[in-house]
């Protein structure tokens, strides 16, 4: 059996975010969103900066930092085109650090530049 991608498509990784991590651009804003969660998940810190905007980008995510993240559980909320080449994704990312169970709940901002979509940022609805 196929082992299932930890973004929660239900998808085999191999046919989900595997191929965005090797190179392949995501089709779309909300594939690019679950392949960073993965990504977060299997601590990809090169991946994350390089879809990251280089507007925003940080230098660094410490990923290999203690203590680490475990990631629980992602769901997409809404994932919605605000412009031919920009995108707002809605999620929740459930997550335990040190024992402590955490929620990200964020409507994050993509943009698509060459044919390749990258994250900008995010704020955090009430």
């Amino acid at each position: 059996m196929p082992h299932p991608c930890s973004c929660g498509s239900g998808r085999p990784y191999a046919d989900c975010c595997g191929p965005c991590h090797a190179g392949t651009p995501a089709a779309t804003a909300e594939a690019l969103m679950r392949s960073r969660y993965s990504a977060y998940v299997l601590a990809l810190e090169a991946y994350l900066l390089a879809t990251w905007h280089p507007s925003t980008r940080p230098v660094s995510l410490k990923l290999q930092e203690t203590p680490q993240a475990k990631w629980l559980g992602l769901q997409v909320k809404r994932h919605e085109p605000t412009g031919p080449d920009s995108a707002r994704v809605e999620f929740v990312a459930r997550y335990k650090v040190g024992g402590r169970a955490h929620r990200l709940h964020e409507l994050s901002r993509f943009l698509r530049e060459n044919g390749r979509w990258y994250y900008v940022d995010g704020e955090f609805p009430v």
